[in-house]
């Protein structure tokens, strides 16, 4: 099975797929960060890199997803590969950081990849405001990220509700991010663990 987390940057992917890979036994897949080529270049000069960034996003996930489609296991992934098509990409050209002639580009080759792959069993989004995100994103200290603006996080989170809005791929379950501490609190943990057990009870 697939099961997927979404959310804007600092809304706790990471941290909320170790969780759960260890609770279920499940097997984790990361975001590629600490090994992608681009990231510093990107948030150096975001208009220069922003096509080469998200192309290698697209490859990585599309790659990720072949992979666990043929694993046996019960997969938890950190970003889906929507999220770069909906979200991520369609910011950085309306914000003029992505030539209408590389989103083009881009947009053209999510469509034939999505078309080849299957959604996730279960997507998880986890909905934070702004002001977590900010906290979170201070919180883990990642040089690159220190030079992220208010608002593009605040462009960011509006396109992921609008992306939730009309997402019919599959099950979605909605996760509060601000009313939860998932790293100090197995309460917190214990009542998402049921959350999801009830979605996905409906899938077996």
């Amino acid at each position: 099975m697939h099961i997927a987390i979404a959310g804007n940057i600092g809304s706790g992917k990471t941290t909320l797929a170790g969780l759960l890979a260890k609770q279920y036994g499940w097997t984790p897949h990361y975001e590629d960060v600490d090994d992608n080529p681009y990231l510093n270049d990107f948030y150096e000069d975001m208009q220069r890199w922003s096509f080469n960034l998200q192309i290698y996003f697209l490859n990585s996930r599309f790659s990720q997803i072949l992979e666990i489609r043929k694993s046996d296991k019960t997969i938890v992934q950190d970003r889906t590969i929507y999220e770069d098509a909906y979200i991520f990409a369609p910011n950085l050209h309306s914000m003029g950081l992505m030539s209408t002639r590389d989103f083009d580009n881009y947009s053209s080759l999510f469509k034939m990849m999505s078309s080849l792959i299957q959604p996730p069993d279960l997507l998880l989004y986890l909905r934070a405001s702004v002001p977590t995100l900010v906290n979170q994103i201070q919180k883990r200290g990642r040089e690159y990220e220190s030079s992220i603006r208010i608002d593009y996080l605040k462009r960011l989170n509006e396109r992921y509700e609008a992306w939730m809005e009309t997402y019919n791929l599959g099950k979605v379950l909605i996760i509060e991010a601000d009313h939860y501490n998932f790293p100090n609190n197995n309460d917190h943990l214990s009542e998402v663990m049921d959350k999801i057990n009830a979605e996905l009870h409906g899938l077996f």
